[in-house]
C-alpha cells in the first residue's frame, strides 16, 4: 500500500541513505523500524539475517541503493551522468537531517505488514 498523504512524520530506528552527485545532486533515504528492517533482511538474505543486526543494516542499505539506482536509470541521460554514494545506515531515532538549499523532495509512505516505511528523494538545484 502507498500513501501520498503523510499523516505522520517519518520515524523509525533504521535509516538508509544513498547520495547522488553529478548531473543530479541529492539523496535517497529509506526509514523504518528495526523490526521492519529485520523482516526485509530476512526476505533478501534468508532467516539467518534475523539473528544478525548487521545483516539488517546491510540489507536496508542495499535496498536504498537499488531504489536510487532504479530512479536514476529511469531518467534519460542520467545513468552515466550521476554517481551514487556507498549506502550509509543510521541506527537510532533521535536525529534530524538538514539538506543544502535550495532543495525539493518527495516522500512516500509505504506499509509492510502493518508498519510504515518512508522512502524520500531530495534533489538540489
Amino acid at each position: 500500500m502507498c500513501s501520498s498523504d503523510l499523516a505522520e512524520a517519518p520515524t523509525g530506528g533504521q535509516t538508509a541513505m544513498v547520495g547522488m552527485a553529478g548531473a543530479l545532486c541529492g539523496m535517497t533515504t529509506i526509514r523504518c523500524t528495526r523490526t521492519t528492517a529485520t523482516k526485509l533482511a530476512a526476505l533478501m538474505l534468508g532467516e539467518e539475517a534475523v539473528s544478525n543486526p548487521a545483516s539488517a543494516r546491510d540489507a536496508l542499505g542495499e535496498l536504498c541503493n537499488m531504489v536510487a539506482g532504479n530512479f536514476k536509470a529511469k531518467i534519460t541521460g542520467l545513468a552515466d551522468a550521476c554517481m551514487l554514494s556507498v549506502p550509509t545506515v543510521i541506527a537510532g531515532e533521535d536525529y534530524s537531517m538538514d539538506t543544502a538549499e535550495p532543495a525539493e523532495g518527495v516522500t512516500i509512505a509505504l506499509v509492510y505488514e502493518g508498519e510504515n516505511i518512508w522512502v524520500t528523494l531530495v534533489t538540489h538545484s
